[in-house]
């Protein structure tokens, strides 16, 4: 079964994602297509995660119609320049091997050089002339996004941002949905860390008969976010995929959110001044 939430451009797309970090060659592709099989309608790829064209073959043996998938991939900071990041949404789009990428968007905002509005308007551009149907960001802080709707006029339909529960970015939630921004959840389940040994959420999965990564999703879902859990395993998958026939009681979503921390960043990356290329 799979949930909807609607972008402020009018497309729909799957309350719960795939992630493809680190799936690579033969065995990747197995993965992603398993995911599709459970359900998964969702993949998230990205330029530096050097495994846009694994995903692309997994579509094309998977017997899931080509329509039905939501494709999202991310540029690069060393392609923010205007002609640098059209040639590489173009090369995306071929890596890919398809005839448009659902959605795109900036990777990290690299405030230092100064270059992601030329990068947003690139964006723009390509969904303008169909390389992309929907267009975003990620790691955008509330300064960054103000700054591309000042000299655009355009604002993102997505926002990914690392959120789990020791992280929950209300306040970015809360901006986001202030612009009509869906907020996406990158690292929802903590990258498998001690989160999920939480005796807390331990407690709640007991009380609902769920795993602690379902009750961690689920969470995230009645926040109004969309997380995108990586799970190379059938049963994970299916596991993580089982979260549309329940949901949390107030009391439990409060005392989730308490886990959060002022600091909660896994690996200290702080878009205001963290620099991928």
């Amino acid at each position: 079964m799979n949930e909807f939430y609607e972008l402020s451009d009018g497309f729909n797309i799957p309350k719960l994602g795939f992630g493809t970090y680190k799936l690579k060659g033969t065995y990747g592709t197995r993965v992603i297509e398993q995911a599709l099989q459970v359900g998964y309608r969702l993949l998230d790829t990205a330029v530096n995660y050097e495994n846009e064209g694994t995903v692309g073959r997994a579509i094309k043996n998977s017997s899931v119609p080509r329509d039905q998938i939501t494709v999202t991939s991310k540029l690069p900071g060393r392609h923010h320049s205007y002609q640098e990041a059209l040639a590489a949404i173009e090369e995306s789009v071929a890596c890919l091997d398809l005839d448009y990428i659902d959605l795109y968007l900036i990777h990290w905002p690299n405030p230092k050089q100064e270059k992601y509005v030329e990068a947003w308007q690139a964006l723009i551009d390509a969904q303008k002339s169909g390389l992309v149907r929907s267009i975003g960001v990620s790691n955008f802080l509330p300064e960054h996004i103000e700054h591309l709707e000042k000299e655009t006029g355009v604002l993102p339909v997505i926002n990914q941002v690392e959120l789990h529960p020791e992280f929950n970015q209300q306040a970015q939630r809360e901006f986001d949905a202030s612009k009509e921004i869906i907020t996406q959840a990158w690292s929802p389940l903590g990258r498998a860390s001690k989160i999920l040994q939480n005796e807390t959420i331990k407690k709640i999965a007991d009380k609902y008969g769920k795993s602690i990564p379902q009750i961690i999703l689920r969470w995230q879902i009645q926040l109004n976010v969309l997380p995108i859990p990586k799970a190379s395993h059938h049963l994970r998958q299916l596991n993580n995929f089982a979260i549309f026939d329940f949901e949390l009681s107030k009391e439990d979503m409060t005392t989730m959110n308490a886990l959060t921390k002022e600091n909660g960043r896994l690996t200290g990356q702080d878009p205001a001044e963290h620099e991928e290329f």
